[in-house]
């Protein structure tokens, strides 16, 4: 499976009437659609907003949960991070909440990817999010949980992409195994869940925003720690991020990894079919992993 279908036709003409009806004062705004991923879509509007609105069902509770502990959290944050402006309410035959959002510059780490420079900064982010979350914090069954609930799935991918490519080798699966065999030693802290370089905003080489926050969860802070292997390119870097953390158990290293082979995976397998940015995201990430063994 590749992008998944949009179960809503979602257009410019939408978004202005969904404007008109809710928020009238933005309607004159220009719109302008930038891109459509698994879960959403996202229109320009005017200079310093977007529209996010979900594209299918799966998406409906995770921007609803972005919508509600955003603003608590973004406070606390040394990056960016688009905290909803306006609230959208289903109408118009649309059948889902949306959000007016304040747009942040930069591009997607996967195309402009970060300096080494900016890894202090980024843990200080990941130290910042990894607080204890309330009892009555997002569910979440696929971030932050333990890694043998994804195993299934993330083998069965394997499988298909052991035909296609050679980066299926001995070495990462002997990490993932070390992974799955690794206890949870860690209590369960706030996480992002889905820190992907296609989250991470950069501007000349520098973090300028963190996006998406549809899966924010808490849980396994392994699950966030995985970044380190998707968005930094040099291995010193990569070390110096883990010292910068401090404490990270060896258990908690090993899950990062296993985390990190599961959204290369991910990324891969499904980029190989319709979208070949996750493709090169997928195939980098992996080859991170097996730099550092």
């Amino acid at each position: 499976m590749g992008t998944p279908i949009a179960e809503f036709r979602i257009d410019r003409t939408l978004v202005y009437h969904l404007l008109a009806d809710q928020h009238p004062d933005l309607m004159q705004l220009p719109i302008h659609f930038v891109d459509a991923g698994w879960d959403n879509a996202m229109f320009r509007l005017g200079d310093q907003f977007c529209v996010r609105l979900p594209r299918r069902q799966a998406a409906a509770t995770p921007i609803e949960n972005e919508q509600n502990w955003l603003p608590i959290l973004a406070n606390q944050f040394p990056i960016p991070v688009p905290t909803p402006y306006r609230i959208g309410k289903p109408a118009l035959n649309y059948p889902w909440r949306w959000s007016v959002l304040p747009w942040l510059s930069g591009i997607s780490a996967d195309r402009d990817r970060l300096q080494a420079n900016q890894v202090k900064l980024f843990v200080s982010f990941l130290r910042s999010l990894h607080i204890p979350a309330p009892f009555n914090a997002p569910l979440n069954t696929a971030r932050g949980v333990p890694l043998k609930q994804r195993a299934a799935a993330v083998e069965e991918r394997m499988q298909r992409l052991e035909i296609k490519t050679n980066l299926i080798n001995k070495k990462i699966k002997n990490i993932w195994n070390m992974a799955l065999n690794v206890p949870v030693d860690v209590e369960a802290k706030w996480l992002h869940g889905d820190l992907h370089p296609g989250n991470v905003l950069v501007e000349n080489g520098a973090i300028a925003g963190i996006i998406d926050w549809g899966d924010i969860t808490s849980g396994d802070i392994a699950t966030d720690i995985a970044s380190i292997w998707m968005l930094f390119s040099d291995r010193h870097a990569r070390q110096q991020a883990i010292a910068e953390y401090a404490n990270l158990s060896h258990a908690t290293l090993q899950r990062a990894k296993g985390w990190a082979i599961l959204f290369g995976i991910i990324l891969l397998d499904t980029g190989l079919i319709d979208n070949p940015r996750n493709a090169v995201m997928g195939e980098r990430i992996l080859h991170n992993v097996v730099e550092d063994g």
